[in-house]
């Protein structure tokens, strides 16, 4: 078996074009495959290094909060400056960026932020120090 890295990270959202262009505005993520008719489209952005995050528009689904989805981890370094940009967007900062050191052996020393995208998905902006 070969795996090859992240490929994408699929997210739904009841207003399709307000998400599309939170990321596009905060992240300058581009659209690389689109598709589906109203009620129902998709698009891929892209986000470096061959990933993508994929958004599927569904309007009409209910769902709770609760999700599969932990989170969206994002590669950055400028983990500040993009909170700062979400924040300008709307989006609720939940953790504030803050650096941490994850207890790994040897520690991983990294700062991080996280914030709630247009559909409460959670994404943490990680910025390795």
């Amino acid at each position: 078996m070969s795996i090859h890295g992240f490929h994408h990270v699929a997210i739904r959202t009841r207003d399709f074009d307000r998400s599309l262009q939170f990321y596009r505005e905060v992240f300058g993520f581009e659209p690389t495959v689109s598709w589906g008719a109203a009620g129902s489209r998709a698009v891929m952005l892209a986000v470096g290094s061959g990933g993508h995050i994929e958004i599927f528009e569904r309007p009409a689904e209910s769902w709770d909060s609760e999700a599969a989805l932990l989170h969206i981890a994002l590669r950055t370094d400028t983990c500040d400056e993009l909170t700062e940009r979400a924040r300008s967007a709307g989006a609720e900062i939940t953790v504030e960026p803050k650096d941490v050191d994850i207890p790994s052996d040897p520690p991983y020393a990294v700062r991080l932020s996280f914030f709630k995208g247009p559909d409460g998905e959670i994404i943490e902006l990680f910025q390795e120090r």
